[in-house]
């Protein structure tokens, strides 16, 4: 999800609107034989046609007009633009202060209410601003990182991001909020768990939007609205997720950032905590916290440990998959096995050999839920014996970040396959929870 971008008009509009200097906000006419529409200009984006453009009418209703080589457009009034002056950002004494680290995405955009169009908060007063109602609950201390798709994110991102967090941490905030784009936002909580450790000083929160700010559907204000109250009101020492919990307004869930998915593409209520319950949730303004959880521990200083092994790969086992389908030349695999964590027993040479040449090859199951168990069956115990590692119960994306992480940190193949079998930040659990399929 992210922010709405600028597309070409057909050739004869862009001409007729360049004529007469046209601008989004501008008050224009477009008129053609049999009637005429007057609006303001809004911005063109990349759902619209080529040949549409959209006014905002009088009675605030946007329309779409599709105009032809043969309609006019006139300019009626250009638009009073005004300078902007930079915003002085509210500070309370007697309030928190949490750190927002603004990455991209929908939720780190705010609406232009000139033009009605959205746009990203591309500076640490603009983010502030987006998010004006949480100065009722803390002070903000911001700062954008990046402006990114969250597709577009890449592990050197991560690294960015963690070595920033660490910053702020041992700044004394009580806590930090990181807007994100949900595509990859599990990657990136994850792979932030894994940098920063089991052991912080402050709430470390990830939010985001699944609807833009300028729909009446939008998630944006309470998402970070009760993100700003885990950040700066809970005694969370780890990295979570915090966003809808269903899709009405009422409550936020907490999610470990290790066990938190995007489980639906546009729904609200997307993000699932897998093969466990959420740590709690969010009401109004009370924190309910469901089970145990990784409590701050004052006076701890953060130190990022951002070294990743990139050449790692992740791939599906699926029926008719042949030996080229492995990915080559890397020095890890994730597969995502079928059922418990299986693969056909003809590409098995395969990937033992893979093994035998020091890759790291690691099972999780693509079923997501229920946890891997290669002893079952003769294929998964073969499985075992040709070296493949058992994810547990594991996110698949979680399993690749910590593989990248393990391959950096740790000196030796037998040290990396024993840190893949060991819980560090609440990515394993001895038992999945009974209660925890979606």
């Amino acid at each position: 999800m992210g922010f709405v971008v600028s597309m070409a008009y057909e050739e004869c509009i862009s001409e007729k609107l360049s004529t007469i200097s046209a601008q989004p906000g501008d008050r224009i006419k477009i008129v053609r034989k049999d009637k005429q529409f007057e609006g303001s200009l809004m911005p063109h984006h990349e759902f619209s046609g080529k040949e549409i453009v959209t006014l905002k009418l009088d009675n605030g209703y946007n329309i779409g007009i599709s105009v032809s080589s043969d309609d006019v457009i006139e300019l009626v009034k250009k638009s009073d633009v005004k300078q902007k002056s930079a915003k002085t950002i509210p500070f309370d004494e007697s309030k928190d202060t949490i750190a927002v680290i603004g990455t991209g995405g929908t939720i780190a955009c705010y609406i232009d209410y000139r033009t009605g169009a959205v746009h990203p908060a591309t500076s640490s007063s603009e983010l502030a601003f987006s998010i004006p109602e949480v100065f009722d609950v803390c002070n903000l201390k911001t700062q954008v990182a990046y402006q990114l798709l969250s597709e577009h994110i890449t592990p050197d991102h991560w690294k960015t991001l963690a070595e920033r967090v660490a910053v702020e941490l041992n700044s004394g905030v009580r806590g930090v909020v990181i807007p994100h784009g949900t595509d990859t936002m599990g990657y990136t909580a994850a792979a932030l768990s894994f940098m920063l450790g089991d052991c912080l000083p402050a709430p470390v929160v990830f939010v985001g939007a699944q609807r833009s700010s300028d729909r009446p559907s939008s998630d944006a204000a309470q998402n970070l609205m009760d993100a700003a109250i885990v950040a700066s009101k809970s005694d969370i020492g780890e990295v979570v997720v915090v966003m809808h919990e269903s899709s009405s307004d009422s409550r936020s869930l907490i999610h470990r950032g290790t066990r938190v998915r995007k489980c639906h593409t546009s729904r609200r209520d997307a993000f699932k905590t897998i093969n466990n319950v959420p740590l709690g949730v969010v009401d109004g303004h009370e924190i309910i916290l469901n089970r145990e959880y990784r409590k701050t521990k004052a006076g701890v200083k953060v130190k990022a440990s951002v070294d990743l092994e990139q050449s790692v790969a992740m791939m599906y086992s699926f029926p008719g998959i042949d030996e080229a389908d492995i990915p080559k030349n890397k020095k890890g695999l994730v597969i995502l096995g079928t059922g418990l964590g299986h693969i056909p027993d003809y590409i098995l040479p395969k990937v033992k050999q893979l093994v035998s040449d020091g890759v790291v090859v690691v099972m999780a199951t693509q079923c997501l839920f229920g946890r891997t168990n290669m002893s079952v069956y003769s294929t998964g115990r073969d499985q075992l014996k040709a070296g493949i590692i058992s994810c547990e119960d594991m996110l698949p994306e979680t399993a690749y970040v910590k593989l990248m992480w393990a391959l950096a940190n740790c000196k030796g193949d037998s040290e990396v396959k024993a840190l893949m079998a060991k819980d560090l930040v609440g990515e394993i659990s001895n038992r999945s929870a009974s209660d925890a399929f979606f």
